[in-house]
């Protein structure tokens, strides 16, 4: 190991790097490329500690990275095989720089990153939890629900970006807070800025990320033309992997079966392309419609924090 070396995340240069390092040991880590840029080119992700994500490179090659995501206490971590020997150096910066005191600060560890769950359990961590998201296998079950009547799909490529972002406004939830509306306005200065956040909705739709697949996203509206539904779809063909991000519907449209229809038709696209599996979320929904596998994650916890273990 006497040509490794360390630098810290830089937003503009290594997106690219750390894209081709996650999706490179997929299997290994079991941590999705898509993961980490839809959080980085989100408006939710606070970006202030980007600079304490940090890469290990053998060389020229990236060979390990530690990265938060929301909230920035939750720390998770890619190592390529053949380099377990890091993963005690890795544990131990995670430990020392990134965001959070022992007792806010949780290590995400999935079942196959051996080395790493080694080197937490020798620095003090222990499990605490299990997180349960939902994937279809392709090879083993399958999506068909129909579009109800008095819908339809709209054509990703020529969508109104000001009607999708109103979608997603609606669609998770932020009406709480106010209607959609006046995003163009100025910035009037407010603890809650309903313009800023706006601006960030319609910023997501607008400004894909570099490794987006906007092309294979589903959206449906109904007989006004008014946007009720969005799934997006990231396609990984490296890892024949359909990852699905984010999914909504507007209340007043849910239980109609509509999330169900654009699942399917995702299915049958990704299907189509090779995919062999596609992930889902924690919700029971996904089991309802015959999602058939739990992808699971671990949260690690300092030992000696929290007080009661």
């Amino acid at each position: 190991m006497e040509n490794i070396t360390t630098k810290q995340f830089q937003l503009l240069s290594d997106n690219q790097v750390v894209w081709e390092l996650l999706v490179e040991n997929y299997a290994e880590n079991k941590v999705t490329a898509p993961f980490f840029e839809y959080a980085l080119t989100s408006s939710w992700l606070d970006k202030h500690y980007l600079y304490l994500n940090r890469l290990w490179f053998d060389g020229d090659k990236a060979v390990g990275l530690v990265f938060y995501e929301a909230p920035c206490t939750d720390i998770y971590f890619c190592l390529r095989h053949g380099y377990e020997k890091l993963a005690d150096e890795m544990i131990e910066y995670a430990k020392q720089y990134m965001p959070g005191n022992d007792e806010e600060k949780t290590l995400i560890l999935h079942p196959e990153q051996e080395a790493l769950i080694e080197a937490a359990e020798k620095r003090g961590y222990r499990q605490k939890y299990v997180n349960e998201e939902y994937v279809i296998d392709f090879a083993s079950a399958k999506l068909n629900y129909p579009l109800p009547d008095g819908f339809h799909f709209v054509d990703p490529d020529n969508a109104d970006p000001v009607k999708l972002a109103v979608c997603m406004w609606k669609g998770f939830d932020h009406e709480d807070k106010g209607p959609f509306e006046n995003w163009e306005a100025e910035d009037p200065g407010t603890d809650w800025n309903p313009q800023k956040a706006y601006q960030g909705v319609i910023s997501d739709v607008m400004a894909p990320p570099p490794h987006a697949t906007y092309e294979y996203n589903i959206i449906i509206a109904d007989e006004r033309e008014e946007y009720v539904c969005f799934s997006g779809m990231w396609w990984v063909p490296e890892n024949k992997l359909a990852y699905m991000e984010p999914l909504c519907t507007v209340p007043e449209y849910r239980h109609k079966g509509l999330a169900a229809a654009a699942l399917s038709k995702h299915y049958a696209k990704m299907k189509e392309l090779g995919a062999v599996c596609m992930t889902g979320g924690g919700n029971d929904f996904y089991r309802r419609i015959g999602y058939n596998r739990k992808a699971l994650s671990y949260g690690w916890k300092m030992f000696e924090a929290g007080g009661n273990q």
